[in-house]
């Protein structure tokens, strides 16, 4: 069972609490949407999420749990007792408990507009095509709603800001920031662009009088800020701040009342005077504090904690007051971290910059905590009584000598920072104590200086790897008084640098030998083992390190008014300036027709930005429905000895569980066509950590949940294998060995002037879809008919198992599609095993069943894109002409087949990335681990071959000493010449593009500004790359290449269209009405996509391979002229003039059939491995990137200056989808190449980065500073036959990301060679490795910073003793 707190009563107090709360109300009131609503009998730990999603209002999703992406985002208005004004609160309904929304106004995305009548921040997102999947969008615009609640009139900052708290996995976000900032006064007109819409100086869209609209003037005759407030753009809907909702007049008059829930078991207070918080503490001295939830959500989810007794303390005003001292400033304990940001501001204009420095420092601090919705209700006092060891905060309270006011019942104690933290998560603080307030020094007026630093995986939202605050204090003559250099991060509490502290006092600051004296102090102060529990030893300690180095030359250029001895280049941290982005509007122009090449927002947009777009967890509950939890293996392989049900079974609400002996026979536990390697449910043996033992049903998911993990499973422990390099020393693979082989490898090798070897290794990558798996089984009672609505790519294959579990024929299955919220692969197979199971449980128990995976659920059990490891030789000419390559390359399946076969595949017929290669011999291994089933991810393998290709391009090039922009030009294929696996490359246009990037993005001028930039900087450096892809486009599976569709015109002339593809943001759905409607010659109002049906296309491929466009498109195209044809004696004899219904209407009298089955099949494709022979790939998607970066070699943090992506899509059907496409993959690829990294326990075997606490994926302000996206023109396809002459779009673009890799390597590379380390050119003698810069994929900040060999670095570096493992280890 879960442990449980024990929160034991005090004799003799019992009473007086009971007497006390026996006046406590037990009913909560507030408005929703502008309705009263009043609750009584509340459940005392339900979330506001959990509520509002149980009434109906699903518009705000459930995308993690943990307030880590911003889905669920809502807003909450009150009168803030702080600031004493109506603040409208950005709030994670997923942690906000129901019982703190008393007194207070909840807004959702239904409350503030509807596709009828949009608010205009919906409107303007979703016709800024700033919603694909569309599942993130109502929480991104509820975060934009708050902003413009408390500023109608916010700047480009501000709104760049508010959604540092929510993430988006599909659009890259340039189009939501552009939505956004139609709203800035900084923006003005600004050309923005709203559905075709431009610049009134464009022409027709003009300002009365001429000229722009921003210059018009007020009645005054003046430019009136007013003016600027409500500019409009052209296509857009206007913004009326007086008409939102308003703030309900009684609730300012409502008087706050202490409350009390609960029952026995558990008991909730909700005090609202202090007086009572201390008498209950006093009563219940372990009774758990809530003040903004933000962590005790995480304990109860996903620690499995239980707190019988807790107290909300989020409303009582006496801990959310602040006073301005001579000396320092007190705040309440339950200052919210929003309003603690304005006090910081406040205190620097109060005290001014000298003696404000510890609220610069903790502003600093606090405008990259977390995010805004947690900023919003989270409170230090919630911050230091947790104890985090990475606190943002707490080292800055120490190194400011803070002091803690703690209150109990029956006294006050002044508690310094110091002597606060005890132990891990563990402090000083009285269990009947709380913290009433913090006292904040402020600084000396002369001779103090308190600095801040953090520095973590992503800038926004993110805990730290390191923190620290750094306070030093001086006399008149320099020498240091006082010092306190704190750290969270580097132990196992926030601690101080003890020994360097005590080296420093009575040390002239100033003098060099003070500061080597104080790093060696440091080293010993924090003097870490390699395997230190949480990782990263030398770059935790360089951090260390570096920040003290930084901040003592911050200082001496302070005290040293000459500058001497002041490294003056490591005081500035990088920052990012305000992003801007450009595409080309005009690029599919000449394509456009009547329907198609038109860039429509996508079809579902506006019902994604109010909320409306149903999702499968939306489907309401049905009557008995059950609720599924998983029973998941513990161990990474063993032995199950044991399994005992009985603790799950005697829990109220269980009714029942399925495993492996609930199947019909043996054959049907098994999945993963055509190997069948795979099971549903363990049989005796589990292979990963994570793998599913057996599934519990409940009444509710809680509960289901609760029962989950009160199973008893016992192991035998078995030998597990992790990593690549494992599996390849103890020979363990999957069954499946590919080769491709051209010309003669050897003899090349032996004709060419230099032969070079090397490796190539990438990480794997989290699909991190916003919506998890889930699925909703529906039984019927007659002939085991069973309707499975499913968020899957895969509808065929999910019918297909779910037959087999259920052991019907595939007829009585319909499995219903409406929507994705994000698939990118990871909802091909990995879908499956949840829908079989959940229709074996329904056929079981006859009711339906409903399970919605959690993100740590979904994480560990559904598999990421594959690890890969190429070893190389390559044979080249000292002209750069490349004459040979011999490549291994090994993947990671997993503990199964999935697909790691074509994954493989797919590499392979990549990793000639667009080179030619005259000799190549190239072969494929599949690594058999003990880690869940790794799967399709957009790129499918080519990402990874295209990595290798551009690895050993970029080290060859260093070898020979030659420009890597030379090297590749030399080598690129040109138009007719053969691949590796003999294919001929037509409508080649790299070479073209490769050529107008360098042009558009001015390459070589700012090469040469790039080298004059890092001549003049130690601590900075600056890259710039440029990187080719092509990508295959087909199953390479022949079978797959292949759709159907259905075409109905009813007699009104609507029409009805389905086929085979799932829409899951990419805007297939758009794109098909679109060809539908181009085809059949009518308006795209009139043609409708309702969902994905196996009843109405069977035999359907997975939603995949980018070929969906492709193969639906010509097959709708195949219906649609299937009908004109019966149509067209109707379009004769009545005009061209006719509308649909009037052709549909007489077609109908004379008994023509108005439906249609459309099919398509690729033509000319089929590959046969072994003998080479055959066309892989039906096309070749194109593209072109340049990228620069900046650096900060001390900490490994960097910014993209500028991205300029260019892609080949041939004729656009919509360029707006297509430009979507690109800038989400783009991202999506500088995610895998940058920051996104997967760590498991070593000790354990377990995921480690199992949610978006650990696991980060780019936000907002990840993206390029200035990023420009176009699309090829003036150029004709000739080869090309795809409907409309398009290219799919939806994988190629994502290895465009890692031209940032690249560029982040040149920086590197650079900052090397200024250290004396860099490889030798061959010609000059040198060896094959020495000083060749290695760096893998991703490149972290830990290993950008790992790679640079400053003296810091070198002294930082902590080496693993014998034996001595790491204790993480990537995959």
């Amino acid at each position: 069972m879960a442990p449980i707190a024990v929160s034991p009563e005090r004799d003799g107090s019992t009473a007086a609490l009971a007497a006390l709360t026996a006046s406590f109300d037990d009913t909560i009131t507030f408005y929703l949407n502008g309705t009263r609503t009043v609750l009584g009998n509340i459940d005392p730990e339900a979330t506001v999420l959990e509520y509002l999603r149980g009434i109906g209002l699903t518009g705000t999703k459930l995308g993690c749990g943990e307030g880590g992406c911003g889905a669920c985002t809502i807003v909450v208005s009150q009168y803030n007792p702080t600031t004493k004004k109506i603040y409208h609160a950005s709030v994670n309904a997923c942690l906000a408990p129901l019982i703190s929304l008393d007194g207070k106004h909840v807004i959702t995305i239904e409350g503030i507009g509807s596709t009828k009548r949009p608010h205009a921040a919906q409107e303007r997102v979703a016709k800024s095509h700033g919603s694909q999947c569309g599942f993130c969008t109502p929480g991104i615009v509820m975060s934009l709603y708050a902003l413009l609640r408390n500023n109608d009139a916010p700047d480009d900052q501000e709104i760049e800001e508010a959604f540092d708290g929510n993430l988006c996995r599909c659009t890259g976000y340039r189009p939501i920031l552009d939505a956004a900032q139609t709203f800035s006064v900084d923006r003005g007109c600004a050309k923005v662009k709203a559905n075709g819409g431009g610049c009134c100086m464009d022409g027709k869209n003009g300002a009365a009088g001429g000229g722009c609209c921003m210059d018009q003037k007020n009645g005054d005759g003046e430019k009136g800020a007013d003016k600027i407030k409500r500019f409009t753009p052209p296509g857009f809907i206007e913004y009326k701040p007086d008409t939102e909702l308003i703030f309900p007049p009684a609730l300012k008059k409502h008087k706050m009342q202490p409350l009390a829930f609960g029952n026995k078991r558990r008991r909730w207070y909700r005090p609202v005077t202090l007086e009572q918080l201390l008498q209950i503490k006093s009563v219940h001295p372990n009774a758990k504090i809530i003040g903004g939830s933000t962590e005790t959500q995480i304990e109860i989810k996903f620690k499995a904690l239980q707190y019988p007794v807790s107290v909300f303390v989020g409303d009582i005003p006496e801990l959310r007051q602040y006073a301005f001292h001579e000396d320092h400033i007190e705040i309440g304990g339950n200052v919210v971290l929003t309003d603690l940001e304005h006090l910081c501001e406040k205190a620097i204009e109060h005290y001014g910059k000298q003696r404000g420095q510890v609220f610069e420092g903790m502003l600093k601090q606090l405008k990259f905590f977390a995010g805004r919705q947690i900023r919003n209700v989270g409170t230090p006092a919630g911050n230091l009584a947790t104890a985090s060891p990475i606190s943002d905060l707490n080292p800055v309270f120490w190194g400011a000598n803070a002091v803690l006011v703690a209150k109990s019942l029956e006294q006050e104690t002044e508690i310094r920072m110091a002597s606060f933290f005890t132990g891990y998560r563990k402090t000083a603080l009285a269990a009947d104590a709380i913290i009433a307030s913090i006292r904040i020094p402020v600084t000396a007026e002369k001779g103090e200086y308190f600095r801040a630093y953090k520095q973590a995986k992503r800038k926004d939202d993110d805990i730290a790897i390191v923190t620290a605050a750094l306070r030093v204090k001086m006399d008149d003559e320099g020498i240091v008084t006082e010092t306190n250099l704190i750290y969270g991060g580097m132990a196992a509490l926030t601690t101080s640098a003890k020994k360097t502290m005590e080296y420093l006092v009575g040390k002239r600051f100033a003098e060099l030998e003070t500061l080597e004296g104080a790093m060696t102090e440091m080293g010993k102060d924090f003097d870490m083992p390699f395997g230190v529990p949480g990782g990263m030893a030398s770059y935790r300690k360089a951090l260390a390190m570096g920040f003290f180095y930084r901040f003592y030359h911050d200082v001496l250029s302070k005290i040293d008014a000459e500058g001497k001895g002041v490294d003056t280049q490591v005081i500035s941290e990088v920052e990012r300036e305000l992003s801007r982005g450009t595409i080309d509007e005009h690029a599919a122009v000449q394509y456009e027709q009547e329907v198609t090449g038109k860039g429509n927002p996508h079809v579902a947009a506006l019902k994604q930005t109010t909320g409306e777009a149903q999702y499968t967890d939306d489907i309401p509950s049905l009557k008995n429905e059950l609720h599924a939890a998983y029973v998941f293996s513990q161990k990474p392989h063993a032995k199950i000895v044991s399994i005992d049900y009985s603790p799950a079974l005697d829990i109220p609400g269980v009714v029942d569980y399925v495993d492996a002996s609930d199947m019909p026979n043996a054959a049907a536990n098994r999945f993963g066509a055509p190997y069948f390697d795979e099971l549903f449910f363990a049989e005796g043996e589990v292979f990963s950590h994570g793998q599913a033992i057996a599934m519990i049903l409940a009444t509710s998911s809680v509960v289901a949940q609760l029962a989950a993990r009160a199973v008893k499973v016992v192991y035998e422990d078995r030998p597990a294998v992790m990593t690549i390099e494992e599996a390849i020393q103890q020979d363990s693979y999957h069954d499946l060995y590919r080769e491709i082989k051209k010309g003669d490898v050897e003899q090349a090798f032996k004709d060419c002037d230099y032969v070079f070897t090397g490796t190539a290794r990438m990480g794997g990558q989290e699909h991190f879809y916003l919506e998890t798996n889930a699925c909703v089984v529906v039984p019927k009672p007659e002939d085991g008919e069973m309707e499975i609505f499913c968020s899957t790519q895969n509808a065929n294959e999910t019918q297909a198992f779910a037959s087999r579990v259920c052991d019907v024929q595939a007829n009585k299955i319909n499995v219903r599609v409406k929507r994705l919220g994000g698939g990118f692969g990871g909802k091909e197979t990995r879908s499956v095993p949840l829908s079989s199971a959940l229709a074996l449980a329904a056929k079981k128990t006859g009711r339906p069943v409903r399970c919605m995976l959690t993100r740590e659920e979904d994480m560990i059990m559904s598999g990421q894109r594959h690890p890969f490891l190429g070893r190389y030789k390559i044979g080249v000419n000292k002209d750069g002409k490349i004459q040979a390559l011999d490549v291994d390359i090994f993947n990671n399946a997993g503990w199964s087949y999935d697909l790691s076969p074509a994954v493989v595949e797919r590499s392979m017929t990549h990793v000639d990335g667009c080179y030619n290669i005259p000799n190549v011999f190239v072969r494929g291994r599949i690594c058999k681990t003990n880690t869940m089933s790794n799967t399709a991810f957009r790129g499918f393998g080519g990402p990874q071959g295209m990595f290798i290709a551009e690895t050993y391009m970029e080290e060859t090039a260093d070898r020979l000493g030659m420009p890597v922009e030379n090297l590749r030009e030399v080598n690129f294929y040109q138009p007719g010449e053969k691949t590796h696996f003999n294919q001929a490359l037509e409508d080649w246009h790299v070479p073209l593009m490769y050529e107008q990037v360098k042009t558009e993005s001015e390459y070589e001028k700012r090469q040469k500004e790039i080298e004059a930039f890092n001549r003049g900087n130690k601590w900075r450096r600056r890259g710039l790359a440029i990187i080719p892809t092509k990508f295959g486009i087909s199953f390479t599976a022949l079978f797959l290449n292949q759709a159907g569709a259905l075409v109905h015109i009813y007699h009104d002339g609507s029409i009805l269209v389905a086929h085979g593809g799932v829409e899951m943001g990419q805007g297939l759905h758009t794109k098909m009405t679109q060809i539908a409607a181009q085809a059949l010659g009518v308006p795209l109002d009139n043609v409708y996509i309702s969902e994905t049906a196996t009843n109405t296309v069977a035999n359907a491929s997975s939603t995949a391979a980018s070929a969906s466009s492709d193969l639906n498109g010509f097959a709708i195209y195949n219906a649609c002229e299937q009908l004109n044809k019966r149509l067209a004696p109707y379009r004769e004899k009545l005009g061209p003039e006719a509308t649909m219904k009037e052709l549909a209407h007489a077609a109908y009298f004379d008994r023509v059939n108005l439906s249609a089955q459309g099919f398509y099949k690729t033509p000319e494709i089929g590959y046969t491995w072994g003998e080479n022979k055959g066309k892989m790939f039906f096309y070749f998607t194109q593209g072109v990137s340049a990228a620069e970066v900046e650096v900060d070699l001390l900490t490994g943090s960097w910014t993209c200056l500028r991205a300029d992506v260019k892609m080949d899509v041939g004729q656009s059907i919509n360029p707006s989808i297509d430009y979507g496409q690109i800038q989400g993959a783009f991202i999506q690829g500088l995610g895998l190449f940058t920051m996104e990294e997967s760590l498991w326990l070593r000790a354990t075997g377990q995921l480690a980065t199992r949610g978006p606490g650990n696991y980060k994926i780019p936000g907002f302000r990840d993206i390029p500073q200035q990023w420009n996206v176009s699309l090829l023109k003036d150029v004709t396809w000739e080869n090309l036959r795809t409907i409309q002459r398009s290219r799919g779009v939806g994988e190629p673009p994502l290895f465009m990301g890692s031209v940032v890799f690249f560029a982040i390597r040149d920086a590197i590379r650079s900052a090397r060679r200024d250290e004396g380390v860099f490889c030798k050119p061959a010609v000059e003698g040198g060896s094959n490795d020495e000083g060749l810069l290695k760096l893998e994929s991703p490149a972290t900040n830990e290993r950008i910073r790992l790679a640079c060999e400053d003296k810091i670095m070198r002294k930082a570096r902590v080496q693993a003793k014998e034996g001595e493992k790491s204790f993480f280890v990537a995959i």
